[in-house]
């Protein structure tokens, strides 16, 4: 049967967050759905990614398993093989439109509905950029020269930009679980609740102490190494932290590092961490630096006595090279989460 709905996806969350879609949508959504994984290189991601796709198969959905960044002539494969199935879908659903590879495919694409699920903390900038009519730039890197790499591709990433903004006979939809300040003219937004996450797992059987998320602030070049290693110390030794969740970014001498420094458990988690914590056992609180899930773990965790806590990124800790937009946007996205969730402040590290 030919889709109707084609969904692209590069990271477990987003895989995740269609599935969430797809469940918030029914019954108005009924039609085959077809998810295509266009894999990274990233031996943790694509692991999380192929349960997953399990995961999305045992709801009756097809998975498309694209190896699309396997050489030099990958993206030429993988485009030539799905331009078809992108002439008939009827919607197109993405789940990071700063990627190169989903511009490029937008570009290609005639639908009549689009779709954007949420990719973390990016969508918020994704609709403040789309709302102010600028360049689809990633948040820690905005502010920045344009590469010879990035002048390349503006013209398709500026044709995405277009094809992301609603006209007549063409509708877009962002499907978040993130407060959106700004919202484009005429894109519809639906909440994110994790309804399908808190049916499927759970509820999780809460244990005693703290866990500790990870963050890939280091790997962007964001914030100091050290500087991010001496709270996560600090953390561990003030709220009795016995685990420490591994961001699937983060680099394996940095946790090395913190299971020696720190004494925590690092654990690699095989899913989104919203499953994780849904699944449990979770510790009864999980501290966190500024990221998605100060927003979407109190969603997934909601009617569970587990305490979602913040700690703020102190501007000291951020590198000579985080962009000019970094400290306004991380402490952002602690003061929303703060306001929708009244999440615990956390004492400052020193």
């Amino acid at each position: 049967m030919t889709p109707h709905t084609l969904a692209f996806v590069e990271s477990p969350v987003q895989l995740l967050n269609v599935l969430e879609w797809v469940h918030a949508r029914r019954p108005l959504v009924d039609e085959p759905l077809t998810l295509v994984v266009l894999s990274p290189t990233d031996p943790m991601t694509r692991g999380q990614l192929r349960r997953m796709a399990e995961l999305a198969r045992r709801d009756g959905h097809e998975v498309r398993w694209e190896e699309a960044r396997d050489g030099a002539g990958a993206p030429v494969r993988t485009v030539g093989a799905l331009a078809g199935p992108l002439r008939r879908a009827r919607r197109v659903v993405v789940g990071d439109p700063f990627s190169r590879y989903v511009q490029l495919l937008l570009a290609l694409t005639r639908a009549p509905d689009l779709v954007v699920v949420d990719d973390g903390t990016a969508t918020l900038e994704f609709a403040a950029q789309l709302t102010r009519g600028e360049r689809l730039v990633r948040w820690h890197r905005k502010g920045g020269r344009l590469g010879p790499r990035e002048a390349l591709l503006a013209p398709v990433s500026a044709v995405a930009r277009r094809r992301l903004t609603p006209r007549t006979g063409r509708t877009v939809e962002i499907f978040s679980a993130m407060p959106l300040d700004e919202v484009p003219d005429g894109v519809t937004v639906t909440v994110n609740d994790f309804a399908w996450t808190r049916a499927r797992f759970g509820p999780p059987r809460v244990i005693p102490g703290a866990d500790l998320v990870g963050t890939s602030l280091v790997e962007t070049g964001v914030v100091d190494r050290d500087r991010y290693l001496g709270a996560v110390r600090a953390l561990a030794a003030a709220h009795g932290a016995r685990r420490y969740f591994a961001h699937r970014r983060e680099s394996a001498d940095k946790l090395h590092e913190i299971a020696v420094r720190t004494g925590l458990e690092v654990v690699r988690p095989d899913l989104p961490l919203e499953l994780i914590a849904r699944r449990g056992p979770v510790g009864r609180t999980v501290l966190s630096f500024p990221s998605t899930v100060v927003h979407t773990l109190p969603l997934a965790l909601a009617g569970t006595a587990v305490r979602v806590a913040v700690c703020d990124i102190d501007p000291a800790w951020l590198t000579a090279g985080a962009s000019p937009s970094a400290r306004h946007f991380l402490a952002g996205v602690t003061d929303t989460a703060r306001a929708v969730h009244r999440l615990a402040r956390t004492a400052q590290p020193g």
